[in-house]
C-alpha cells in the first residue's frame, strides 16, 4: 500500500497523456513528473488518488539515452512545455503512442498508428499567443495553476512577439495600469494577444476589463517603434467574471485589424477571433493527410463541421464538386465567405451559421447526402447527436481531424457502434515541446450497414 511522503524504487514504462512517465508500484500506476520511458528511479509519492497516484524523482537511478538538457530556464516553472528534457526523437514516439493507445483502450478498436510527421522547425513556430497579465508580471501560467510566471523570451513565440510583450510591460509600468486581478475582478490590463504572420507582420491585441485605456496614443508609439512590422492594435473589451479570454466587443486603436496569411495554397484574413493552427507549416502537413484521407475525385459533395474560417473547406474544394461549411461563430463565417471569395471559390463552397448538431439535422432534411464528412471539433470532440445525425447522412467516408486522442477515441466507439470503422490513423506534431498531438482519422461505411 503506497503513503504518502514515501520513496519508492520504480521502473518508469511509458508516459501519461500530459507528459508524465508512467511507473506501477504495489499494483498501482503512478504519474512520475519529469521521468522518460525506461528510466529506474526513486519516486517521492505526492498524491494517492482511487485509481492512481502522483509524484515526483527524488533520485535518478538509472538515465535515459533520450534525456537532456532543458534549453529554456522557466522550464519546470511555466506551463508551456513539457517535453524540454528529452530528445525530439522519443518526444515523438510519446505522442504517437499516446494515439494508438487512446483508441485502443477508450475506442475499443484494434489500429495501428504508423507513423507521426514530426516537424522540421521545432522553436518559434507559434502565429498566436495569448499572454495572462499580472502585476508586474506578463508570461504564462504556472503549470496546473494561474500563478502568471514572468517569461521574458519563450523559445515557441516568434522575437517579434518578445519585443511587443517588453513595450507592453513597459508602458503598463510607466503609466502604472493596473493588471487585471481575476480573484477580486479589479484591475483592466488581463490578457495581451499577439498574431504575426510568415511575412513577419504582427497584430495586437489587449484584452481589457474596461471600455477604454489610459494612455491609448502613448501604447501605439511605444508598440511601433519596439515592432516595425506591426499592422494593428486593438483593444477586446471583457468584463465577465470568466477564464474565456477574448471580449465580445473589439475597438481599433491603430492600423488595421486583420493579417493576411497563406496555407495550402490559399490565402486566409484572420482577425482577432478568427480561429487559426499556431504552426502554419505543420497544419499544412495534417490538411494535406484529410485530403488524402477523403479521397475526392472532383465529383463529391462534402460537408465540413466546425469548418471556423474556412481552412479545411477550402482545402477539399480543390477536388470536390461541392463543400458545405458549417460553423456556429459568426464573425468567422463572414471570415470565411471572404476567404472563398479572395480564392474564387465561392462558386464551390458556401457556409452556414449555426450550431452543428442544428445545422447538420437541417442539411439531412434538405436531402444533402455527403460522399465525404470532415469533421474538426474542440477538444472536448463530437456530442453523440452529430455523430448520429452524420450517421444517418451516411457519408461514405469520415474524416476526423483531432485534437485529443481521448475524446477522438469515445467518438471513434460511437461511431463504430453506428456501422463506421475506423481504417487509418496517423500522428502529426503540431506543437513541438508540449504534449499535444493532432490525429487524422478516417472512417469507412461498412458495406453490411443498414438504413439508419
Amino acid at each position: 500500500m503506497l503513503e504518502e511522503g514515501k520513496v519508492y524504487p520504480a521502473s518508469i514504462e511509458g508516459f501519461a497523456s500530459g507528459g508524465e512517465g508512467v511507473a506501477r508500484i504495489g499494483g498501482m500506476a503512478v504519474f512520475v513528473k519529469g521521468a522518460l520511458r525506461g528510466e529506474r528511479v526513486e519516486v517521492a509519492i505526492e498524491h494517492i488518488g482511487h485509481n492512481a497516484a502522483w509524484g515526483h524523482i527524488e533520485r535518478l537511478l538509472e538515465p535515459s539515452p533520450a534525456r537532456i538538457e532543458p534549453d529554456c530556464p522557466y522550464y519546470g516553472r511555466c506551463g508551456g512545455c513539457q517535453f524540454r528534457h528529452m530528445a525530439y526523437e522519443e518526444e515523438l514516439e510519446a505522442k504517437r503512442q499516446r494515439v494508438e493507445d487512446a483508441l485502443r483502450r477508450i475506442g475499443g478498436v484494434d489500429i495501428c498508428v504508423p507513423v507521426i510527421y514530426g516537424a522540421e522547425n521545432t522553436e518559434r513556430y507559434r502565429n498566436k499567443v495569448q499572454f495572462p497579465v499580472a502585476d508586474g508580471a506578463i508570461g504564462y501560467y504556472q503549470g496546473r495553476t494561474h500563478q502568471v510566471v514572468d517569461v521574458a523570451d519563450c523559445l515557441l513565440q516568434p522575437k517579434l512577439d518578445t519585443v511587443c510583450r517588453d513595450a507592453v510591460k513597459d508602458w503598463m509600468g510607466r503609466f502604472r495600469v493596473p493588471a487585471y486581478d481575476e480573484r477580486t475582478g479589479k484591475g483592466l490590463i488581463r490578457h495581451l494577444f499577439l498574431r504575426t504572420d510568415s511575412a513577419g507582420e504582427a497584430l495586437c491585441c489587449l484584452v481589457v476589463n474596461g471600455r477604454k485605456l489610459p494612455h491609448e496614443e502613448q501604447l501605439v508609439d511605444a508598440l511601433r517603434r519596439a515592432a516595425p512590422t506591426l499592422v494593428g492594435v486593438v483593444l477586446s473589451v471583457n468584463t465577465r467574471r470568466t477564464n474565456v479570454i477574448l471580449g465580445d466587443a473589439y475597438r481599433l486603436l491603430w492600423g488595421r485589424d486583420w493579417l493576411e496569411e497563406t496555407l495550402c495554397g490559399h490565402t486566409f484574413r484572420l482577425s482577432v477571433p478568427s480561429f487559426f493552427q499556431v504552426d502554419r507549416d505543420q497544419t499544412e502537413v495534417l490538411y494535406r493527410r484529410a485530403l488524402d484521407f477523403a479521397a475526392l475525385t472532383g465529383t463529391e459533395t462534402v460537408v465540413d463541421l466546425y469548418c471556423g474560417i474556412g481552412t479545411i473547406s477550402l482545402t477539399m474544394a480543390e477536388r470536390a464538386g461541392q463543400v458545405v461549411g458549417v460553423e456556429v461563430v459568426p464573425q468567422a463565417v463572414e471570415d470565411a465567405k471572404e476567404n472563398a471569395r479572395r480564392n474564387a471559390l465561392e462558386d464551390k463552397v458556401r457556409f452556414q451559421c449555426g450550431d452543428a448538431a442544428d445545422l447538420a439535422l437541417r442539411l439531412e432534411a434538405e436531402g444533402v447526402r455527403p460522399h465525404v464528412v470532415v469533421v474538426d471539433p474542440p477538444r472536448k470532440g463530437l456530442a453523440a447527436e452529430v455523430i448520429e445525425t452524420i450517421a444517418r447522412m451516411g457519408p461514405d467516408r469520415v474524416v476526423y481531424v483531432s485534437c485529443d486522442p481521448a475524446t477522438l477515441a469515445r467518438d471513434v466507439k460511437r461511431f463504430t457502434s453506428l456501422g463506421y470503422a475506423p481504417v487509418k490513423a496517423e500522428a502529426v506534431d503540431l506543437f513541438p515541446r508540449t504534449a499535444h498531438v493532432e490525429t487524422c482519422l478516417l472512417l469507412s461505411r461498412r458495406a453490411d450497414t443498414e438504413e439508419i
